[in-house]
């Protein structure tokens, strides 16, 4: 298929700044209510894809099985669609604070340093990406406190925009990485931080004195709770410098619901990289390269998933990250085995997924690799038909967006 087949007109502010925020309303013991507004992982909106019959179920149904409109679906309501046995598989990946603002020496030029990897954790060497690139050279020191103290030499230059940090600080290492990390921010996606809107201010000039002018203006300022935000709940294994998104969606007591229900889950592991929002250069899908994501999955996850796979219970992976990394470990039985490596997998359609038979997904912007993934796996139309109507119903899109379920049936 073709990269202009993914394009769609995606509104401004469709995209979702934060996490979903429900409202709620009490009613005190003297009849007075109180309206607040609470975070809600789960409440997101979320359609449901039957691939075979091609119907999209966008709200909950009454008694006789008709659609109550206005009364949408939402992620929680991901667990009513499987039984006892069936597998949910997450990614247990956790991100780290990745983005640094610091300046650089001699001149105090302001510097953004994006960390990617630990190389070598005795000479505190880093890969990572800086802005602006063209002036940030091999040997130039970068500072990223007041005092001086947490400081980093270029060394190398390993991209266009990729270099090799040093960091000269003279500390055990667990110290060296709790300071550095107490200065760095959640690595939320260009798409939340750059978004902004244009503002008329005065511009008056010799012939106009009331002359105005176009600033943009920012709409999301960072706050402390992103990093917490911008995390699963079942964080446990360091090191994504993005969040998988679908997994952000599932809250404590969607899983306390999977464990009543008697649904297992199964954790892989797969670091989430930048590659993903990479622009595609290339109008001919199959010459895009991936970059390459680190990813572990253990005999405990394969023995999990596989027993249920044979008894001829559903396993669904939640999100791309997981489709991507369990397509990569799934053997020519169909079944998963254990891996450790990484992966720089490119899942379009036409593609036959090899493990899982349903699917959960965000919604993304257009012609992204994860939009492409899910029409892989839901039909390339059924997919499309679901963003359209996405963009109709005032979905929101994005890593804290709204979402599908995708079922074989």
């Amino acid at each position: 298929m073709k990269l202009s087949q993914f394009n769609f007109n995606l509104p401004d502010d469709a995209v979702a700044l934060y996490p979903h925020v429900s409202e709620h309303t009490i009613t005190h013991s003297d009849g007075t209510k109180q309206t607040f507004q609470i975070t809600r992982r789960d409440e997101a909106r979320m359609m449901v894809l039957h691939r075979k019959s091609g119907t999209i179920d966008m709200y909950n149904k009454d008694v006789k099985g008709e659609a109550k409109e206005e009364d949408y679906l939402k992620f929680k309501d991901a667990v009513n669609y499987f039984d006892e046995g069936d597998v949910m598989v997450l990614n247990d990946t956790k991100v780290f604070p990745a983005r640094l603002y610091g300046t650089k020496e001699k001149t105090d030029a302001k510097i953004e340093v994006f960390l990617l990897r630990e190389l070598n954790a005795d000479m505190r060497l880093w890969d990572v990406l800086v802005e602006p690139a063209r002036k940030i050279r091999i040997g130039n020191k970068l500072f990223f406190d007041d005092t001086g103290t947490m400081v980093a030499e270029v060394i190398d230059n390993t991209t266009s925009r990729g270099r090799t940090l040093r960091f000269l600080y003279d500390c055990p290492h667990d110290e060296f990485k709790r300071e550095l990390y107490a200065l760095g921010e959640a690595p939320l996606p260009h798409y939340i931080i750059d978004h902004a809107h244009a503002e008329a201010v005065p511009a008056p000039t010799a012939t106009d004195p009331n002359a105005t002018k176009n600033v943009m203006v920012p709409d999301r300022p960072y706050r402390e709770e992103d990093l917490e935000d911008f995390q699963t709940v079942y964080a446990k294994n360091e090191g994504a410098v993005t969040a998988p998104a679908t997994g952000l969606h599932i809250s404590r007591e969607m899983l306390k619901m999977m464990e009543i229900k008697g649904i297992n889950v199964a954790y892989i592991t797969l670091h989430c990289g930048l590659g993903n929002f990479n622009r595609i250069e290339v109008e001919d899908l199959t010459k895009h390269k991936m970059e390459s994501e680190q990813m572990f999955v253990s005999k405990e996850a394969c023995d999990i998933v596989n027993k249920a796979k044979e008894e001829g219970h559903h396993i669904c992976v939640v999100g791309t990250s997981v489709a991507k990394a369990t397509e990569t470990a799934v053997g020519t039985d169909n079944l998963l085995k254990e891996y450790e490596g990484w992966t720089n997998k490119f899942i379009f359609p036409p593609y036959e997924f090899g493990l899982a038979d349903s699917m959960m997904g965000n919604f993304y912007q257009p012609m992204s690799t994860l939009m492409m993934s899910e029409c892989a796996f839901g039909g390339y139309d059924l997919v499309m038909k679901a963003y359209n109507l996405a963009v109709e119903n005032g979905y929101k899109f994005g890593c804290f967006g709204d979402g599908m379920l995708i079922l074989d049936d």
